[in-house]
């Protein structure tokens, strides 16, 4: 009788602290960190997408087909067009999110380089001193 009893409350013992171990676990598992700065979603990676709140890699991804595909985000509300961004999603991260430059540039945003300088043999020759 004595093993049955030390079975029993082993058991009892184990059946209390599982639910008690289960909710603590969930306790000490941290919500997703917010990113230390802010992300550049012209620049960004999927890694670094991936620090923001609620985003997931096929996320990040689609944020990246986005940016290639229009040339880059001019505003940061232009990542509500994503699939899977809605406007609830976009408040929750627009405090993390910044926009450069354009990671993309078009034709015309590209300065033309400088004129080359004369070469020497083919400049004007100085005009002689007038001899008074």
């Amino acid at each position: 009788m004595n093993k049955t009893l030390t079975t029993l409350t082993r058991a009892l013992a184990f059946a209390l602290a599982l639910p008690l171990a289960a909710a603590g676990a969930r306790v000490a598992k941290p919500k997703s960190h917010a990113p230390q700065h802010p992300i550049n979603l012209n620049s960004a990676t999927v890694t670094e997408l991936m620090q923001l709140p609620k985003i997931g890699m096929k996320t990040a991804e689609r944020i990246i087909t986005f940016r290639k595909e229009h040339g880059g985000f001019r505003r940061s509300e232009e990542l509500m067009n994503v699939k899977g961004i809605g406007e609830k999603s976009f408040q929750k991260l627009q405090p993390y999110l910044s926009v450069g430059s354009a990671v993309a540039m078009s034709p015309a945003s590209v300065r033309n380089p400088a004129p080359k300088a004369a070469h020497p043999k083919h400049s004007p020759a100085p005009k002689a001193a007038a001899k008074k």
